[in-house]
């Protein structure tokens, strides 16, 4: 189950853009047909999830079905977050291989279901599809969709987020009942980015091994004339060893710092001087070991389609990843800058362990940082994915209510 919500983190993506779903279908890639010697291709949508990505107010006499026209379904995996805990919902991939549907039992009220599905189709051709949505919530209540996963192990730059699904016009009254507290102590402030999300950090990063609660006392407390909370719930997590990895877009390089290890360079490949990659501090918030990479979901256009990337770990809402690259020469890592504003790393088609690609996501948690440096982009937004250590202590606690 633990590998399977590793591997599912789409449904965490609304936290990351306020009350927003982000798209189902990911990021950037490499750019230059005539560098790469032409761009591997996608069948246009062959895997097919209903409800649609992003739906919102599902009934719970809704359905999840997942469908491909032709091939077979290789792998879906469905994650229901409920009330800050996360569950797998279990189904079956029909004999002929063409859809799967859930084993029983209606939707559940007030949750965030997300749907990751890997698909082959009539040409053998493999892609994959990320998508979620959120089923009603009863009218004049609201929920926060907590981040990360509840008793999961985390990086040292975790932020705790919380996305609401209504704006909140009392901030104050929201803040004061939800407590983030930390053993060993420190002194942890909220931070509102608009009226729908709040996030939580310390003025560093955590030390590893810090156990993190968050005290939800959301029941009854009102968010907006009418509009009362319905959580009441203790959830918790724990800081993992420290990983921070620095790329030099400059230099082509991402320098690993783990612990008292000693530091490791990998050679990459980050934006092309048209799509230059963000500086800045990011954190990772999902991990796929294969994801779809669409160009029309972050503007453009019908530049690449890529069905297949490896080893893809979300930096930012917006699409920036840094992810495993089959189709590039190798030599492109460590030389050149050739892509849509992601970080590439060396891989091969279908991934591996032994590739700098497939190293660096199984070394990589949740909540670890990576930090680009020497890049002609701007620093990355503090909203943008969990971009909070972009600010310095005092610009994040006057953010909070609690004046």
């Amino acid at each position: 189950m633990r590998d399977a919500v590793r591997r599912a983190r789409a449904a965490l993506a609304a936290l990351l853009a306020g009350a927003g779903l982000i798209a189902g279908l990911a990021g950037c890639t490499a750019d230059g047909d005539a560098l790469f010697g032409g761009k591997p291709r996608s069948p246009k949508d062959h895997i097919r999830i209903v409800p649609g990505n992003g739906a919102t107010g599902i009934r719970a006499d809704g359905r999840i079905e997942v469908k491909v026209p032709d091939g077979r379904l290789e792998r879906v995996q469905v994650v229901r977050v409920e009330d800050a805990d996360q569950h797998e919902v279990t189904g079956r991939i029909a004999d002929d291989g063409l859809s799967w549907r859930p084993d029983a039992g209606p939707l559940r009220l007030a949750a965030k279901y997300t749907v990751h599905a890997v698909a082959l189709d009539g040409h053998g051709r493999r892609s994959a599809r990320h998508t979620s949505f959120t089923t009603v919530v009863p009218e004049h209540r609201f929920i926060g969709y907590f981040k990360p996963e509840n008793r999961s192990t985390v990086g040292t730059g975790m932020i705790v987020s919380f996305s609401f699904n209504r704006a909140v016009v009392n901030r104050a009254a929201v803040e004061r009942a939800i407590k983030v507290t930390s053993q060993p102590p420190v002194e942890v402030s909220g931070h509102w980015f608009g009226s729908q999300r709040l996030d939580f950090r310390p003025r560093d990063y955590w030390k590893p091994g810090t156990r993190v609660s968050v005290d939800l006392r959301l029941r009854d407390v009102e968010a907006a004339p009418g509009v009362f909370g319905i959580q009441h719930k203790a959830v918790g997590f724990t800081v993992g060893r420290s990983q921070v990895s620095t790329v030099d877009a400059e230099a082509h390089t991402m320098v690993v710092r783990r612990d008292g290890e000693k530091p490791v360079s990998v050679p990459v490949s980050a934006g092309a001087p048209k799509s230059t990659t963000y500086n800045g501090k990011m954190v990772v918030t999902e991990l796929y070991d294969v994801t779809r990479m669409d160009g029309r979901t972050v503007g453009f256009g019908g530049e690449y389609d890529i069905p297949d990337v490896p080893h893809a770990m979300r930096l930012t809402a917006s699409g920036t990843f840094l992810h495993g690259n089959y189709w590039a020469p190798s030599k492109t890592f460590g030389s050149v800058n050739t892509s849509h504003g992601c970080i590439g790393l060396r891989d091969v088609k279908g991934g591996s362990p032994d590739t700098p690609g497939g190293w660096f996501f199984d070394r990589t948690l949740i909540g670890d940082v990576v930090e680009v440096v020497n890049s002609r982009d701007r620093k990355v937004a503090p909203d943008n994915g969990l971009g909070g250590w972009n600010m310095d202590w005092n610009r994040w606690k006057a953010g909070s209510a609690m004046k």
